[in-house]
């Protein structure tokens, strides 16, 4: 169960990353009854690109960082503070699982690390999911919103959305189930050994 966890929470950083880069969080709506143009765009947190009917598909990265919309740069942030605690969470779990001869060789400290461990994955699959979330409301608004662009001009969830969403709930799944593996057992040893003294001790006197 404890290598499972490492492994769902691995996979779930692996995830947000592929999310953080892609270009994909908004892309056009081909939604209404106007005519399908040619020209797709999409949007992400660091670029932005056009990919036309033919397959060419061409992006620029965006100019200005304070420029930028709000609910952008708090997304950004969230998914760079997401992937450095995943990333710190890789390491110490690696250092606190019991399958691994990395470090300490005490099993009860090796435990509180594998714990620790899955403490950093929850919370950057909070922070992926704090980041996905907030861009994914904004998309809604501004599709939503009275305007007068028309419906096939507007912004609807794009892949990288999605990938963020399952990567949250990877990183909470694995970051689970080290926290609740580990100390189960080293309690079941603690109530154990403490119920073998004082049998012992009547038996020796």
């Amino acid at each position: 169960r404890e290598l499972a966890g490492y492994l769902a929470a691995l996979a779930g950083w692996v995830a947000a990353l592929a999310a953080a880069v892609l270009p994909q969080w908004r892309q056009s709506s081909y939604a209404g009854d106007a005519i399908i143009t040619a020209v797709g765009l999409h949007e992400g947190l660091w670029m932005s690109c056009a990919a036309q009917s033919t397959g060419q598909v061409q992006c620029r990265l965006h100019d200005s960082l304070l420029s930028l919309e709000v609910h952008i740069q708090t997304s950004r942030a969230l998914m760079v503070i997401s992937l450095l605690l995943g990333f710190f969470g890789i390491i110490v779990s690696v250092v606190g699982m019991k399958c691994t001869k990395v470090g300490e060789e005490d099993p009860v400290t090796k435990s509180r690390i594998a714990g620790a461990g899955g403490v950093l994955f929850i919370l950057s699959g909070l922070c992926t999911l704090a980041a996905v979330s907030l861009y994914a409301t904004q998309v809604t608004y501004e599709f939503f919103r009275e305007s007068t662009i028309p419906i096939n001009a507007r912004y609807e969830f794009g892949s990288a959305l999605f990938v963020g969403w399952g990567s949250s709930s990877l990183s909470v799944l694995g970051g689970s189930l080290l926290c609740c593996s580990c100390p189960a057992k080293e309690h079941q040893g603690q109530q154990y050994h403490r119920k073998s003294q004082p049998s012992t001790a009547r038996d020796y006197v």
